[in-house]
């Protein structure tokens, strides 16, 4: 690899372009787009112009990168609506791609920002259609235009449009059929629709999973209608979004929005840099420091207090937990973390979203004197873990497992946390800090010893070591997340979280009631 050659010579560019482009391949990214991929970077990347003592390493890796985000940002401006103004966005898109849901979703989206928005239904030809989008509007408090009766969908978008200008709504979205190009009549229809409310933006909606028929579907729209966006859904699956660059190199149209979950907030909005990042495994640290920053950690004075000192009790534990659960889904803040796998805990979303709340379970059973306390107070009198254990309902054996990933949790604050913790160092800037070149030796030595205790080998070893986990460190320090709060937040609690919860799964069934 890249990292691992001594020498970088045209052979070593040929195998690590090959190997990108077997990654793209898989990812559903077009074959004619790959190639056009490795001709540019073979024509930036020339080995034998480069002056000597150029960094070549870090010259192929930027080309790479930077060819990647050209290539699903089109340079064109997406479409900005107006406050005060009456903006009517159609949203269009094959069928199953989550069309409907995403109306919704951008609904909410603007309502947020001040707008007075609104969704019209002209969707006559799949059963349910208007139950579907009445159910999301109703419950998003979204006013909502449909009818069970009207079987002419450009007279409703025509009805449903004008009442809602009338009415002084500034954004009015039309949803339509879902539909594919070998669909003549439907595509006529998307068309006539477009003619009647004249939308200041059209929305093409894809499913990130639709693998390489990405390009002739979003060809087929961009040759009936002018398409303005593009919203990809379903990203908090499996699906590398490879079919995003195909899309936006038929339509040449930007990607603003991606679907991210089922619920009627996940709507993320589009970054090329952040996307080609976790595309190529690299992670999302600007998403990761947004998501821990969004939790507002500084403001919980008593757990920062006792970060500060070098203290853990199982009461920050368990606000810890639930701060976890507030991110949103396990696979989604594991897939921000650079080189981290999101399959190695081996639990879906739910799986892992149970064992968070038998966790928590387990500490509603405790009294607040248990709670504010290290967890020594179970071992010295061992009654106290058989009552917690019959008052939540959980065996014995995943007690003891939370109580003793509770203890390594406080070796590790211990170690961060207090006058001489490595965390107060990097927070002073001192000599030795993150910002001066490096952790001190004795200090990584620390750390290292507490985090091999705390997190699963393959995680370090996946994460570049832990020189590669001091890097992760520089750049979340320089996400401006200075204080300590949300460095153990990001640090402390998600990866040894996973180890827990993975203990606790391998726990069940043994043990005692």
């Amino acid at each position: 690899s890249l990292s691992q050659s001594q020498v970088i010579d045209s052979k070593v560019l040929d195998a690590i372009l090959k190997d990108i482009c077997s990654a793209l391949l898989e990812s559903d990214v077009n074959v004619k787009l790959v190639g056009q991929l490795r001709k540019n970077i073979k024509e930036i990347v020339n080995l034998d112009e480069l002056a000597a003592g150029v960094n070549k390493r870090r010259i192929i890796q930027k080309a790479i990168f930077d060819e990647l985000c050209r290539l699903v940002d089109p340079g064109v401006k997406p479409f900005q609506p107006k406050k005060g103004k009456q903006n009517v966005i159609m949203f269009v898109g094959l069928q199953g791609s989550g069309k409907t849901t995403t109306c919704t979703k951008l609904a909410v989206y603007y309502l947020k920002k001040g707008f007075k928005t609104c969704l019209v239904c002209t969707d006559t030809f799949r059963a349910g259609a208007f139950d579907q989008l009445k159910q999301n509007a109703t419950k998003a408090q979204i006013p909502y235009y449909g009818s069970y009766t009207e079987t002419d969908p450009v007279q409703l978008a025509l009805d449903g449009v004008s009442k809602f200008k009338n009415e002084g709504f500034e954004l009015i979205i039309v949803d339509t059929s879902g539909r594919h190009m070998q669909e003549t009549e439907l595509f006529m229809e998307m068309k006539m629709i477009s003619q009647a409310v004249e939308p200041d933006n059209i929305i093409f909606v894809m499913d990130g999973a639709i693998g390489q028929a990405a390009e002739a579907q979003a060809k087929a729209f961009r040759e009936t209608v002018k398409i303005g966006s593009i919203v990809i859904t379903k990203m908090d699956g499996h699906a590398k979004g490879g079919g995003a660059i195909s899309a936006v190199a038929a339509t040449k149209s930007p990607i603003v929005f991606l679907g991210v979950g089922e619920h009627i907030h996940d709507l993320e909005d589009f970054e090329a840099r952040r996307f080609v990042g976790k595309m190529m495994g690299m992670g999302d640290i600007a998403g990761l420091t947004q998501a821990i920053q969004d939790m507002n950690l500084d403001k919980n004075t008593q757990l920062m207090k006792n970060l500060e000192q070098g203290v853990f009790t199982l009461r920050d534990m368990y606000e810890q937990i639930q701060t976890i659960s507030n991110m949103g889904p396990l696979s989604k803040v594991m897939g921000m973390i650079p080189g981290l796998a999101q399959d190695m805990f081996q639990m879906n979303d739910s799986q892992g979203a149970d064992r968070l709340k038998k966790m928590m379970c387990i500490m509603d059973s405790m009294t607040d004197a248990e709670l504010d306390s290290d967890g020594k107070i179970f071992y010295q009198q061992t009654s106290r873990i058989y009552r917690v254990s019959r008052g939540s309902g959980a065996i014995v054996r995943e007690v003891e497992e939370l109580l003793a990933q509770s203890k390594k949790f406080a070796e590790f604050v211990k170690t961060m946390g207090g006058s001489k913790g490595i965390l107060n160092t990097l927070g002073k800037g001192g000599h030795g800090g993150l910002g001066r070149g490096g952790l001190h030796p004795n200090q990584m030595a620390k750390m290292q010893s507490s985090l091999q205790s705390l997190v699963p080998p393959q995680m370090i070893e996946q994460m570049g070591g832990m020189g590669g986990l001091q890097n992760m460190m520089q750049q979340l320090a320089g996400g401006n997340m200075g204080n300590m709060a949300d460095m153990m937040g990001a640090l402390g609690n998600m990866p040894g979280m996973g180890n827990l919860m993975g203990g606790m799964g391998r726990g069940r069934g043994r043990g005692r009631r």
